[in-house]
């Protein structure tokens, strides 16, 4: 289901049968860098990441991350608010495999989002967390009008975040 369209991209819901772009995604370098290794190796873990990732979300609460095409029908990322247990507020995230960086891709996918999920569910405070290293992310993050929040450390590999904020 498409959820919003900008002047080059396509924001829609993920379907099972994009598993094999997410093993593809979150394989890719910047992911396993920025993110982190999730473990999806195949078409099988991936049908599950959306299973009870995304796919569940969309039916608990309207949103998560989405896939972003091109308008030609492209995969080139995921973009959406998220819903954690460990936050006190939804959170951007966003991400690109390598070959699409560079052409304000993200910007355009990102303040979209924002705007929609401001417009239809009414969340004013939106979160991003990246690590500190992520510079690329950071800028973004500003360029969007996020201010640094604060650092946290995730207790289970002691791994520094930076939390951002944006109050709309």
């Amino acid at each position: 289901m498409k959820i919003l369209e900008t002047k080059r991209l396509v924001l829609r819901q993920y379907e099972l049968s994009d598993a094999n772009f997410i093993v593809e995604l979150v394989n890719s370098p910047g992911w396993i860098e920025f993110i982190g290794d999730r473990n999806i190796r195949d078409e099988e873990s991936a049908i599950d990441y959306l299973l009870n990732g995304p796919i569940k979300s969309y039916d608990e609460f309207g949103f998560d991350l989405s896939m972003v095409e091109l308008k030609k029908g492209t995969p080139i990322g995921m973009c959406g608010v998220l819903k954690r247990v460990s936050f006190d507020h939804h959170d951007l995230g966003f991400a690109l495999l390598p070959q699409f960086n560079g052409y304000g891709y993200a910007f355009e996918i990102a303040i979209a989002t924002l705007n929609y999920i401001k417009a239809k569910f009414k969340i004013k405070t939106i979160l991003a967390i990246t690590v500190p290293k992520n510079n690329r992310s950071i800028r973004l993050l500003e360029k969007l009008g996020f201010t640094f929040s604060r650092n946290v450390f995730m207790s289970t590999d002691n791994e520094e975040l930076v939390i951002f904020s944006l109050n709309r």
